[in-house]
């Protein structure tokens, strides 16, 4: 390479490979929940692909007009950043074997209603779930769900929560085995804003308590509540004997930062990344589980240990923009 353009080639490198880090761990300078940042990175298989076919057109640039400089170097720093995201999602994982557990709890977006309680009772059937979490279902269909089950013979208890602090009135409900014992919503937790959460608590003081959450997603002018959601989420997961599910609009970047005592979000760890499926996506349905983004989540506190975790794919077809999970644990 000739002199003159060295310096103009180490300074497109240097500079794109800053921004190449920015682009795979925004969270090691703390801009990872930042509008636009955080919708980004929820979709690093689509991030990886783009920056790919960026690098590509740059680097043809560069060897049809034969000017190794600026061009170069920008191409080698998109490169790396194509690079890095793949590695994030290799190491990630996207998704093993399901092995079987003391607890099974299992989560859906049912995207406003539009699955069938007959399609939740088959998810139910079928994961065998000791506890379901349904964000976007109203109590009338988790009713319908319930009565389903118990003419097949599995005893499911059923509560919803109906509106959020401030928000919009998208219900989110849950269903609970009867075998777990009574379950009881404890109004004094609170909410998500913007969008209903609840936790339940065993009337006994046998079981673990159960929150299912469903915070506002990061979408531009909502991104103080989304954050407020993951906070208030963070703080049920100081609970050592708590599980968590739902859909909450974030994937395990987001947790960066939120957690305590060895926990990735409060004192809790993420089923998905306990299990290497962390990668394996489940928003939206019409991209595959590689490119979508996993937004869905079952988090355990430090008395569970997971066995298995896996994004559903039988589902697609069933109404949801979701694909379901199902997460099995034991106690430690």
């Amino acid at each position: 390479m000739p002199k003159h353009r060295r310096l103009p080639f180490l300074l497109a490198l240097a500079g794109g490979s800053v921004a190449a880090f920015l682009v795979v761990w925004p969270q090691g300078v703390g801009i990872h929940r930042l509008p636009f940042v955080a919708n980004a990175i929820s979709l690093r298989g689509i991030l990886a692909i783009g920056l790919g076919v960026l690098a590509v057109l740059v680097g043809a640039v560069a060897m049809w007009r034969r000017r190794w400089g600026v061009a170069a170097g920008l191409a080698l720093a998109l490169a790396a950043a194509v690079l890095g995201d793949g590695a994030v999602l290799l190491v990630r994982g996207g998704g093993v074997p399901m092995a079987p557990g003391e607890l099974t709890v299992a989560a859906w977006n049912t995207y406003g209603g539009s699955v069938t309680p007959a399609e939740i009772a088959r998810l139910v059937r079928e994961t065998g779930a000791d506890v379901v979490s349904l964000p976007e279902t109203d109590a009338i269909a988790a009713a319908e769900v319930a009565g389903i089950l118990d003419r097949e013979g599995i005893a499911m208890a059923h509560d919803t929560v109906a509106a959020a602090p401030d928000g919009e009135n998208i219900p989110t409900s849950i269903l609970i085995s009867r075998v777990l014992g009574t379950y009881r919503l404890d109004a004094g937790a609170g909410s998500t804003v913007g969008l209903p959460s609840g936790v339940w608590k065993p009337v006994d003081g046998s079981g673990p308590t159960l929150v299912a959450a469903h915070p506002m997603p990061p979408l531009p002018g909502a991104t103080e509540r989304w954050e407020l959601g993951l906070a208030w989420i963070a703080d049920r997961c100081r609970d050592p004997d708590v599980v968590v599910a739902g859909d909450l609009n974030s994937t395990v970047d987001h947790f960066s930062g939120l957690g305590i005592e060895g926990g990735m979000i409060g004192g809790c760890q993420d089923a998905a990344a306990e299990s290497g499926s962390a990668a394996a996506g489940t928003w939206p349905v019409r991209l595959p589980v590689a490119l979508a983004a996993p937004i869905d989540h079952v988090l355990v506190g430090s008395e569970w240990h997971v066995q298995g975790f896996a994004v559903l794919t039988d589902f697609d077809d069933a109404g949801s923009d979701h694909r379901p999970i199902v997460a099995t644990m034991t106690r430690e």
